[in-house]
């Protein structure tokens, strides 16, 4: 066990919005809430899966709803705490473990507030290792473990209590209800007995994502360094360097959903490169030429710092390096591509490692 405090909230939020592929929410605000809930509350402990015990209740607390959202519809601090509070209560027990759903922006810190405020570990831990758009995109789901009950909160303290049959109802019935609650919401579920969360959470990703984020807070302004350290970390790919030069960005169904076009600069001038993005970036293309696409991980960021740029933040004129990497291999299994592979997503094509598609371009 080790306890985070604001320099390791610094490099996680850094960490996570990389393997956020530009979704998860907006890591900057997530930052000063958590920093501020340490200097209120204290350090959060964080545990790994080794030290979870087989009887304790793990449930993990999120945001839900459209990352453009969270820039104007800043959280309250009544939503990182309302929909845990409401689950103790459904359950009739207290929860002894808090974790993040997904590795991605704001949501790698929800949990930190929560535990901070309530007092609570948080696990070391996440069921994506990046993040997706809907709630039924989890490990837990591929495992056939149960989301039911959800608890969901908005910034008013409205509390809501789902019984969904299944992750795929969960999704549809949740995603209305933030609709409704504005745009975004915070939400508690698959709440789990530890010795489930050990066989189907993904293991050390805030660690991950600290590691990450010291590179480049490290070698900010540094050449490449910190971008080529996070390439060998994570045994990724740089698809292109280019500048943004058109980006669509709308909001549909409680998701942001668009293209972003690039240019090509410096070794890759007069190439043309594409990303499209529901949340988290998608597919990556040079024409139609497929680079990368989902669950393998898709991340822009800034040329100079080798910061990341969430999809609410890219901007026209930014000057970027497109990088991959691997997704974890439980979304390489069927039921893993059958829930977040190109199809499910609207693409006319199979899912192809992004390890297979970069040794085409040698």
């Amino acid at each position: 066990m080790r306890y985070i405090d604001e320099e390791a909230i610094e490099k996680i939020a850094l960490g996570a919005a990389v393997l956020g592929t530009g979704g998860g929410g907006d890591p900057y605000i997530g930052k000063l809430i958590a920093k501020e809930a340490i200097r209120k509350y204290g350090p959060v402990a964080l545990i790994s899966l080794d030290e979870l015990k087989d009887s304790q209740i793990v449930v993990p607390i999120s945001g839900m709803g459209a990352p453009s959202v969270t820039i104007e519809k800043i959280p309250s601090e009544i939503e990182f705490t309302a929909p845990l509070d409401k689950f103790e209560e459904v359950i009739g027990k207290k929860v002894d473990v808090v974790m993040p759903i997904e590795i991605g922006g704001i949501n790698s810190l929800f949990p930190i507030i929560a535990a901070a405020k309530k007092g609570l570990p948080l696990l070391d831990a996440d069921a994506m290792g990046r993040a997706f758009p809907e709630a039924q995109m989890v490990t837990f789901h591929l495992d056939g473990l149960e989301s039911s009950p959800v608890t969901m909160s908005d910034e008013k303290g409205n509390v809501v209590v789902l019984y969904p049959r299944d992750g795929v109802w969960h999704e549809r019935l949740a995603r209305v209800i933030t609709i409704e609650m504005g745009g975004s919401t915070s939400i508690c579920d698959y709440g789990l007995l530890g010795k489930e969360v050990k066989r189907s959470a993904i293991p050390g990703t805030l660690t991950l994502a600290e590691t990450i984020g010291g590179y480049l807070l490290e070698n900010k302004g540094k050449e490449r360094q910190g971008i080529n350290k996070m390439l060998e970390e994570l045994k990724g790919y740089q698809l292109f360097e280019a500048k943004v030069t058109d980006i669509e960005r709308r909001l549909v169904g409680g998701f942001t959903r668009g293209k972003a076009i690039f240019e090509g600069i410096r070794n890759e001038q007069g190439r043309s490169f594409s990303i499209d993005f529901q949340n988290e970036h998608l597919v990556a293309k040079e024409g139609e030429h497929l680079l990368c696409s989902t669950p393998d991980l898709i991340a822009v960021l800034d040329a100079e710092t080798g910061f990341p740029i969430t999809t609410e933040r890219m901007k026209y004129g930014a000057r970027v390096v497109v990088v991959a990497f691997p997704c974890h291999s439980k979304w390489r299994t069927k039921k893993g591509i059958e829930t977040v592979g190109p199809y499910y997503f609207g693409y006319d094509f199979e899912y192809r490692p992004v390890e297979e598609l970069q040794k085409e371009r040698v």
